[in-house]
């Protein structure tokens, strides 16, 4: 008895382990506020561009580049060669949530080569975002 008992808890835990903790909506909503807030400040970017970006206006200065940057770091979706983390990205997107799975990865898939100035992170970071962007605008959940 001892023995089917330690089965059936390993199981659970087998289990357990294999589910993924996806984000509310409001959740994620929470999260892209809480790294807007703390990229904005870090950055010295400006409202009105993070709000261009949004509108579909990719015309804004280096400060605003340099958010983007702050925003994929913070996400871990830029490695240390300025260029699109796909293992990190993979691995995140089971946390988003499941209304999310399909565009972002499509998006991912499309965008994930759109940098080519991998010199300066802050312009990478841009290319990878107005890429994000365009892919479906109006799903577009950067911050």
């Amino acid at each position: 008895m001892k023995k089917c008992g330690v089965i059936v808890v390993l199981c659970v835990l087998i289990l357990i382990n294999d589910v993924v903790a996806r984000m509310t909506e409001k959740q994620l909503q929470a999260a892209v506020k809480l790294v807007r807030n703390m990229c904005t400040g870090k950055t010295k970017a400006t409202t009105d561009d993070i709000d261009k970006m949004h509108k579909g206006d990719w015309e804004v200065d280096h400060n605003a580049m340099c958010y983007m940057w702050c925003s994929l770091n913070m996400y871990k979706l830029m490695d240390k060669n300025n260029r699109f983390d796909r293992k990190s990205a993979d691995a995140q997107l089971a946390q988003l949530p499941e209304s999310m799975q399909k565009y972002v990865n499509k998006c991912i898939g499309q965008c994930e080569n759109a940098a080519t100035h991998f010199d300066d992170k802050c312009y990478a970071a841009w290319e990878y975002s107005k890429c994000m962007y365009f892919c479906d605008p109006e799903k577009y959940f950067l911050p």
